[in-house]
């Protein structure tokens, strides 16, 4: 009688295809050089948010309500959304603000950039006593803004001027240069102008000194002359210094009040008020402040600013794509 065979019980072959799952990993605590990295932009932070941010957001706050001394101090000022826009476009001082303003920035613009880059231009020769004359330049840039405001008063002022003086001499009849409303205006762009150069002629002199001296040299012996190297070679490879310069210069100007108030004080007749001098005296120049339309015009002149760097950062995107 035969027996049946037994199949032998077979142990499972473990799979060596098969992943093993890793242990959690330990969460990383902070290293040295990431609590370096938050210490130094704590401050950096917390200056931003107390002198930047919310200033602007309790000058927003000013223009959207309707605030009066006695609830500017006690906080009760009501909400009426856009109401000061309204009442300053409606204003007739408006259109001749921002007529002042853009001419006021435009013409101090191209003619600080102009002077300035010329003087670059001239200084960059390296000739005899060039660091001397440079740090001469510097002058206007140094003094505190209400001298430099005064001088120009008394060197324009009508009777004793030293301006005035100088044009008696050539047989030029006398210029009621901060008397007058047809030169009020001139009269705060030169003394801006003169105030303004060194700032373009330091920036575009250091620009100047990242140009090799090899393009000129080259150049030279295809047979370029000063003016062919300088739109072929100097000016292009002065693109970006020259756009910031423009951009930086561009915030300054629109903001000037101190030369402005103190020659003219936006007169006579408004002839030289500007949205900055326009903004204080709504502000803080009357017995009665209107402290919402005054706060209106400051967030128009902070939109015009941003809008300018909006449009500074575009192109700065599109040429390092280029």
């Amino acid at each position: 009688m035969s027996h049946p065979t037994q199949v032998p019980h077979r142990r499972p072959v473990p799979d060596h295809r098969a992943v093993p799952t890793a242990p959690p990993r330990a969460r990383r605590r902070p290293s040295s050089q990431q609590w370096a990295a938050w210490a130094f932009l704590t401050p950096v932070t917390l200056y931003l948010a107390l002198f930047y941010a919310y200033p602007l957001y309790r000058n927003l706050d000013l223009s959207l309500r309707n605030y009066t001394v006695r609830s500017f101090v006690q906080g009760d000022a009501p909400f009426t959304g856009l109401a000061n826009y309204r009442t300053v476009f409606d204003d007739p001082t408006f259109a001749p603000a921002l007529f002042h303003t853009v001419v006021f920035t435009a013409v101090c613009l191209f003619f600080q950039y102009a002077i300035g880059l010329a003087l670059a231009v001239f200084f960059n020769q390296h000739f005899r006593l060039s660091a001397t004359l440079r740090a001469l330049f510097l002058v206007p840039w140094l003094l505190p803004l209400i001298v430099s405001a005064s001088t120009w008063s008394w060197m324009l002022n009508s009777d004793s001027g030293v301006v005035n003086a100088a044009l008696h001499a050539v047989g030029i009849d006398p210029v009621n240069w901060l008397t007058s409303p047809s030169w009020s205006l001139t009269s705060v762009i030169i003394a801006n102008i003169w105030i303004g150069v060194p700032f373009n002629l330091v920036v575009l002199y250091s620009g100047l000194q990242s140009i090799p001296a090899g393009l000129y040299e080259a150049a030279a012996l295809d047979g370029a002359g000063p003016w062919r190297r300088f739109w072929s070679i100097t000016f292009p490879l002065l693109r970006p210094v020259s756009a910031i310069t423009l951009l930086l210069g561009l915030v300054y100007t629109l903001k000037v009040f101190d030369i402005i108030w103190i020659m003219t004080k936006g007169g006579p007749a408004d002839s030289s008020t500007t949205f900055a001098t326009w903004s204080y005296q709504l502000g803080f120049g009357n017995l009665l402040p209107a402290f919402g339309p005054g706060a209106a015009v400051g967030n128009l002149l902070v939109i015009a600013a941003l809008a300018f760097g909006l449009v500074y950062v575009r192109v700065q995107r599109k040429q390092a794509l280029t």
